[in-house]
This record gives structure tokens, C-alpha cells and sequence, in this order.
């Protein structure tokens, strides 16, 4: 019987002499719960009673605040399980690693392998290393080819390292917003003479070199790649599935997402995984640097209550050799940046020391770009355990939070938004943890939770003034956290009281999008002045909890989710919310030159009492620049609720180079003239393409505010967005208006309203909304369904997971926005896409 331990690590068996080659086998496998499952004390709390930390296990399987226990913690296999038929001599753990001089022009690549032959007579092995790149698919082009010749002593185990390899030029792998992610196939196959092939592996691999050092103007951990400082905006990852069903394509979906939002960093909790391979592939293929954290976090290892084990796990030898085993198995990809001892916490003092000395930098990687010389002087950079990245023991220390270890992330609640900006909102260069809110749309409630559930806080006036809300029992097992505290009123309630789910729901939507909007525009207003980088907690939820996400457990986004993705653009134009100044970012290596700043201000009457165009400016690269002073609010007899729209432009063209628009309200003020904004029917002209190829849909969306404003002003761009369209057509379906299926008042009133109708015009189809109402055709959202002839009350229709280019987006008067929509169906269903908003509750619909 075999009792493998470790979480972390992987196991092999040989089962030659066991398997019966010519029937059925059986595989029996007993599984044993943790040694110290722990128990759940009345109040919960992080990490439950803290028992697991003595086990070498992921420590969220006691719960958290944002989880609730896994009650059989995760016992059984949780990793890939596969069968593989080896030759005499196999291939274990290559190690890639690239070096680079002359700026980049010249570039070696390191491989080292470690070879076994488990039999008792010398193996005469040919060694051939290959590298290629794809042109087109089943298409590849031979970059390098290198055979070797060795021999292998019996029953032994050794390490070769190839002559480095030569590249003239390679084409480098970036983050995400930084360029493209470049990746080589290398694949290392190992002939024994008289056995033909024995072994291989292959792997992709990206030219990169990354640094990271505390930058000494903010004090900040500053990340270069190629030389290039890198302002991290991201997230922080807990993991894929709570119970531990993961899945390529899952994983898939989940790291577009990050790239989809123009992240370019996620950190892998201490508390979580070190997770399958796929998750770093598709980091690889996405442009994700990964921060990833050993299994480590104070709740469990030092504090808490009960104060838990402060020695961290118990078997401090299998901590080690399961954190050595993960190296070898993640090292190999270009995403991966940074090795952390743990969560808010260090290790114990002899698995932190041999931690920094297992992931020492190699020479060649602790100095900077200015290597000019050969490796001749020093040891080959792959015969290194990694020697690439730096490791840090906690998160926050040397560069992270105060870079002490005090309590100096977070905060972890709603804010009002200006205060992103203030000088006094965060004192450090870089924040691992900073978190908010996450409410999910409503009908993500109704699909994971029975009708009790559907209920919506009561919002409770205490005695010092502040607003506390109370959620139904069912919102509070799943963690939700509310959109008031005690400086802060409640951010739903600006817009009025919530009338019920479907209406309190998409009131968090707008506050969701404003909140993390403001959290990333917050730090970017101060980029390299005061800040390096920032993670928000959290990206995701491993369950359907109700807080810290910019989309639920279903894969459905928040509107939060577009929030980011709109503030952490490469190029972007902002509010300053604190000082009312027009701010462009610039987060590329190229100086943006010959552009200006379109500022128009509209009101809930569709009139545009401000407009300015600036004159001919130029934004350095790597820089945060102010551009001129909203002075609106400051003008005569200002709106209480207004639209501001922010574009940047190129002079020469008119090309947008990056759009926001903001509602806001005067100081003091709320936006509860939103309510009644809602019964404004703004026409729209809805244009559409699909193409199909299989299962795979593909939707080319034209949406146009057809209202024209009243005013004679002129506008210079005429408030147009350029976008691009794909070309490859498959098929092509036409759209219609949505028959509605609401309550019938609800369906007489859109009928009354509306008059739709549709032309044809070269394979496109046409939809048109018969308004008569001028204005800003305010938060729109597609969402795509299965048709269903018989569809009950609540009956869960999305079609997920679906990637947009953009949503919940409004459009002012003559406005267009092309928006891209791609998603699968499964077998047999026929999918819809909807377009509902602010001013459309029951919908236009793509059958």
C-alpha cells in the first residue's frame, strides 16, 4: 500500500508489475481526510478554528469571510490522474530560462534536464532539443534544432544542461497592455540506442526577463519586464472552484476575463492553491503575471481566534518538498513573476531561510539591462532551482503595504468614490488588498437561491446617523457585504430606494462600476508618483458568494467588471473626482503625441450645456499628466444630475484613443433624478451581424443613439467612436424585435411605446427603436439567452459564459458603439442576444 502525502506535490507509481496487460484493470484508492480538519466555531471566522494551518492543505476549506466551510475539506484526489507508458530513460523537470544582451537584439536560451535510467545496464541516449514557432495552425516554422550524445550509468540519475541556444531578435513575451505574448513551442525528446524514443516533453515558452525591487521614490515593489516598468493593476485570485472542479475550459474563461478587464497581474492567495498547469498556461497565452504565494496566511499560522499554531504547519520537511516540487513544475512559464512566503504572514523562520536560498537569484538576474558580457563567469542560469524571480516572504513586506508586515492593506468596504484620489486614502506604493463590493445582476440570485432569498436589505438608521443595511439570513450565509458603512451613506440608496431584487440589483450595478472605476482610476492618478501597483480583493468567488467580484460563480459579470476594464486601459482619459481636473494616462512606452480632449456635458433633458475641445497636447510615456479643469459644476445654475463625456483623440484622424463617461451629481447631492430619467425612451438603431462556425457564435453589435440634440452647438467629432469589425462570415441571422414575455401591463406599455421594425441592408439587419424622447440612452447591457417557447416566472435563461467588448455603456445623442459578443451554445439551443437599459427594461432581442 502507498500513503503519498502532500497536497502540493506530485506523485508517480510505477505499475508495471502490477498491471494485467492483456484485461480490465481496477484502481483502488482510499482517501483520508486531513489530520487536522479543525471545527467551526459559533462566529466562524478566518480560517475557522484554525486547525488546518498544521496540515500542508489549502487553508479556505474552514472558511472565511467571503466562504463558507467546505464540510468534508476537499478529501480525495483533486488533481489530473493519467496513465503513461516510458521507454528505459525518462525526462524529468526541464528548466527553461533566457538571458539577453545588447538590448534585447541578442538572447540564449538555457535548458537543463534531469534524466533517470532505472535499469541495470549503461544507456547510450541521443538528446535532441527543438524550438519552434507556429505560423499558422498545423503550420510551424523550425527556429533551432541540437542533438547530443550521452551515456547514463545504470540505476542512475543525472542532470545535463544543453549548449545554450542562440537568438538574434526573438520575439519577446509582454503583460497584458504591453504587447504581444509571444510564445516558442520547445519541445526535448531522449533516444536510447535499441529503444528508439524513451521520453519527451514539451512546453511553450516566452523570451521575458522580469525584475522586481523596491522603487526608492514611493517605496513601492516596482516590476520591469524587458526593462520596461510595469504599473500593476490587478487582482487577487482565490481559485477556480471552491470544491475543486476545475477544467481547462474554466480556467479559460476565468483568465480572459482578467485580460478582458486590461489587468496585468493576478496573485494567488496563500490560503488557496498552487494550481494546475493550465491555469499558468492560459496566463501565458493572456499576458497575466502571476504572484504566487506558498501556503502560508497568518489567520491560520501565527493569529486568529483562538490563536492558532505560530510555528505554521507541522511537518515543516513536507512543506518543503511540496513548495520544491512546485517550482520545478511552474518555473518553466513567462507569467509567472513572483515567489511570496505567505499570506500577511512569514513562514517559520527555517522554511522562509531555506525558501531564500532555494530561489536565490542567479547573478545574471540580480543586476539590470546594462549586462553587456557572456554567462562564461558564471554557472548556466536553468542548473539553478528557478534563480529568475524574487521571492518575498509576505505579502506585505519589502515593498508590499507598509513593507513591515503591519496591518496596512485593505481597507475592504464600500468608499466614497472621490476619496480614491485623496492624498490621504493610502499611505504606501503598493497595495496587495484593497476590496469592495460585488453584487451579482438578479438574475444570478434567482438561479442560485431559493425565492426566500430573494428579499433585499432593509436599510436601518442608527442612532449616530449612520446607515446600516440588514440582509435577509440566506444573504448573509453567502457572505454579502453592503454598500453602506459608518462614513459612508448608502450607495444604492442615491438613487432611490430599491423597489424590489431586479430593481436593487441594477442600482448596484451603477455603484459597482463607479466604485472600482474610482479605485483604479484612484491609483493611476498617482502612477510612479506615489504608487507602483495595486491588487483588489477580489476578483472572483470559488462559490456564489455575494461580495468582492467582478463576476459570480456562474461566470456572469458585474457591471464593477467594465468599471475596471474602462480605468485600467493603456491609454486612458479620467476624472480626478477629488479635484475635478481631466487627467490622461499613459501606461505605454511611446510618447502619445498630436492628441487632444473632447469634454461635453449633457443633461437629463439631452442638452449639452458645456463643451470644450483643448488644444494640441502630448503625454510622455509611463506618465500620469493633467490636462485642464472641469469647471462645470463651478458654472451658473449647474444641473444637480449631469453626463460628462470624456474622449481622447488623434488630431490627425479622430480616432478615439480611449472614452469615459461619468454620471455624476453636484456635491451634496444624490441621483434620485435618475428615477424618473427611466421612463425616457431614447431611440436607438441597432445593427447586427452573427456568424457561426459550429456551436461558436460570434455577434457584430452597431448600437446608435439616433436622437439628435437640440442645441446648435457643433460638435467637431460628432460624437463618433471608430471600431473594428471582423470580416470572416459564416452565417448570418437576422434580429427582431424582442416579444416580450413580462407581466402583460408591462408588455401593453412597451407595445404602446415602441414601434420597431427592420430592414435588411447587405447581410445586415436592422432595428430600430421609435422614441421620441432626446438624451443620453443611458447603461445598456446586453445579455445572451436560450429561446424557450414556454418560459416560466425566474426560469434561468443565460447562456454563459459570454465575453463582450464593452457593457453597461450609454451613448449620448448621435452616438454609436460597436460592441463584439462571443459565446457558445450547447447542443441543440438556439440563443438570443438582449440589449436592456436604464431607459429599456423589457429589451431588444438578436434571434
Amino acid at each position: 500500500m502507498v500513503l503519498p502525502k502532500g497536497m502540493f506535490r506530485r506523485h508517480s507509481l510505477d505499475i508495471t508489475d502490477i498491471l494485467y496487460p492483456d484485461g480490465n484493470n481496477l484502481l483502488a484508492v482510499i482517501v483520508h481526510p486531513p489530520d487536522h480538519p479543525g471545527e467551526i466555531p459559533p462566529k466562524g471566522g478566518q480560517g475557522g478554528d484554525h486547525e488546518i494551518g498544521k496540515d500542508v492543505a489549502a487553508q479556505y476549506v474552514e472558511g472565511w469571510d467571503w466562504m463558507t466551510p467546505i464540510r468534508d475539506r476537499n478529501t480525495g484526489i483533486w488533481d489530473e490522474v493519467s496513465i503513461y507508458v516510458i521507454g528505459p530513460v525518462t525526462i524529468g523537470d526541464p528548466h527553461l530560462v533566457s538571458t539577453f544582451f545588447d538590448n534585447y537584439k541578442r538572447a540564449y536560451l538555457h535548458a537543463t534536464i534531469e534524466l533517470e535510467n532505472r535499469n541495470s545496464w549503461v544507456a547510450d541516449c541521443t538528446l535532441t532539443i527543438q524550438v519552434t514557432t507556429e505560423l499558422e495552425e498545423d503550420t510551424s516554422l523550425l527556429e533551432h534544432f541540437q542533438t547530443q550524445h550521452l551515456s547514463i550509468s545504470a540505476n542512475a540519475r543525472t542532470h545535463y544542461t544543453f549548449p545554450p541556444l542562440f537568438f538574434y531578435k526573438p520575439n519577446l513575451w509582454w503583460p497584458n497592455g504591453m504587447g504581444k505574448q509571444f510564445l516558442y513551442n520547445v519541445e526535448i525528446t531522449v533516444d536510447v540506442k535499441g529503444h528508439g524514443e524513451s521520453d519527451s516533453w514539451e512546453h511553450q515558452f516566452g523570451f521575458r526577463k522580469i525584475e522586481s525591487t523596491i522603487d526608492p521614490a514611493t517605496g513601492g515593489r516596482l516590476f520591469k519586464v524587458n526593462g520596461q516598468p510595469v504599473f500593476i493593476r490587478g487582482g487577487n485570485w482565490i481559485l477556480s472552484d471552491g470544491l475543486l472542479r476545475l477544467s481547462r475550459k474554466r480556467y479559460q474563461t476565468d483568465i480572459k476575463f482578467h485580460a478582458d478587464m486590461n489587468f496585468n497581474m493576478i496573485r494567488c492567495w496563500g490560503g488557496g492553491l498552487a494550481e494546475r498547469p493550465e491555469f499558468y498556461q492560459y496566463c501565458d497565452i493572456y499576458g497575466l503575471l502571476v504572484w504566487q504565494e506558498f501556503w502560508i496566511t497568518g489567520d491560520c499560522d501565527g493569529r486568529g481566534i483562538p490563536v492558532s499554531n505560530p510555528n505554521g504547519p507541522l511537518d515543516h520537511e513536507l512543506f518543503l518538498l511540496c513548495a520544491r516540487d512546485t517550482i520545478k513544475l511552474l518555473r518553466n512559464h513567462p507569467s509567472l513573476s513572483l515567489w511570496v512566503g505567505g499570506n500577511e504572514q512569514t513562514p517559520p523562520e527555517d522554511i522562509n531561510t531555506a525558501l531564500q536560498n532555494d530561489l536565490k537569484l542567479h547573478p545574471y538576474f540580480q543586476s539590470s539591462n546594462k549586462i553587456n558580457e557572456h554567462l562564461k563567469d558564471f554557472s548556466d542560469p536553468s542548473q539553478y532551482l528557478d534563480g529568475t524571480r524574487s521571492y518575498v516572504q509576505g505579502s506585505m513586506w519589502d515593498g508590499f503595504a507598509n513593507g513591515q508586515g503591519d496591518f496596512t492593506d485593505g481597507p475592504y468596504e464600500i468608499q466614497n468614490p472621490e476619496d480614491f484620489f485623496k492624498d490621504d486614502f493610502y499611505n504606501y506604493g503598493f497595495n496587495p488588498e484593497v476590496g469592495s463590493v460585488g453584487m451579482p445582476v438578479a438574475a444570478t440570485i434567482r438561479a442560485t437561491m431559493p425565492p426566500e432569498g430573494w428579499q433585499i436589505p432593509l436599510l436601518r438608521k442608527n442612532s449616530d446617523g449612520s446607515e446600516e443595511e440588514v440582509p435577509n439570513p440566506i444573504w448573509k450565509y453567502h457572505k454579502y457585504i453592503g454598500y453602506s458603512n459608518q462614513k459612508v451613506l448608502d450607495q444604492i440608496d442615491l438613487y432611490g430606494s430599491a423597489k424590489d431584487l431586479d430593481d436593487f440589483c441594477e442600482k448596484a450595478q451603477l455603484v459597482n462600476y463607479i466604485q472600482y472605476r474610482a479605485l483604479l482610476e484612484g491609483w493611476t492618478s498617482r502612477m510612479w508618483t506615489k504608487y507602483t501597483g495595486v491588487l483588489i480583493w477580489k476578483t472572483q468567488n470559488p462559490w456564489t458568494g455575494l461580495r468582492g467580484q467582478f463576476y459570480d460563480h456562474l461566470h456572469d459579470q458585474t457591471a464593477g467588471f467594465y468599471g475596471c476594464r474602462c480605468a485600467a486601459e493603456p491609454i486612458h482619459v479620467q476624472l480626478n473626482l477629488s479635484t475635478y481636473n481631466i487627467e490622461v494616462v499613459n501606461t505605454t512606452s511611446d510618447e502619445l503625441s498630436g492628441i487632444a480632449v473632447e469634454a461635453s456635458v449633457w443633461d437629463l433633458d439631452g442638452k449639452c450645456p458645456y463643451y470644450k475641445v483643448t488644444e494640441k497636447l502630448s503625454v510622455p510615456a509611463k506618465r500620469t499628466q493633467t490636462i485642464i479643469e472641469m469647471k462645470y459644476p463651478k458654472s451658473k445654475n449647474p444641473k444637480p444630475v449631469y453626463f460628462l463625456l470624456l474622449k481622447l483623440f488623434r488630431i490627425l484622424d479622430s480616432s478615439i484613443l480611449s472614452r469615459n463617461l461619468y454620471w455624476l451629481h453636484l456635491k451634496g447631492g444624490d441621483y434620485k433624478l435618475l428615477e424618473q430619467y427611466r421612463t425616457k425612451k431614447i431611440p436607438l438603431k441597432i445593427t447586427s451581424k452573427i456568424f457561426i462556425e459550429g456551436s461558436k457564435y460570434k455577434v457584430q453589435m452597431l448600437v446608435k443613439n439616433t436622437n439628435k440634440s437640440p442645441d446648435s452647438i457643433k460638435f467637431s467629432l460628432k460624437n463618433h467612436i471608430v471600431g473594428i469589425h471582423e470580416n470572416n462570415c459564416h452565417n448570418i441571422i437576422s434580429s427582431e424585435p424582442e416579444r416580450c414575455t413580462e407581466e402583460n401591463h408591462k408588455a401593453g406599455l412597451f407595445k404602446r411605446i415602441y414601434q420597431c421594425f427592420a430592414k435588411e441592408d447587405n447581410g445586415l439587419r436592422t432595428v430600430e427603436t421609435n422614441g421620441t424622447d432626446s438624451g443620453v440612452a443611458f447603461f445598456l447591457h446586453f445579455s445572451v439567452h436560450a429561446t424557450k417557447k414556454d418560459k416560466k416566472d425566474g426560469e434561468e435563461t443565460r447562456i454563459l459564459p459570454v465575453h463582450y467588448s464593452d457593457n453597461y455603456f450609454s451613448l449620448v445623442p448621435g452616438e454609436t458603439m460597436p460592441v463584439n459578443i462571443s459565446f457558445e451554445v450547447p447542443l441543440g439551443v438556439t440563443p438570443r442576444v438582449t440589449l436592456r437599459g436604464w431607459n429599456y427594461h423589457t429589451g431588444h432581442t438578436i434571434n
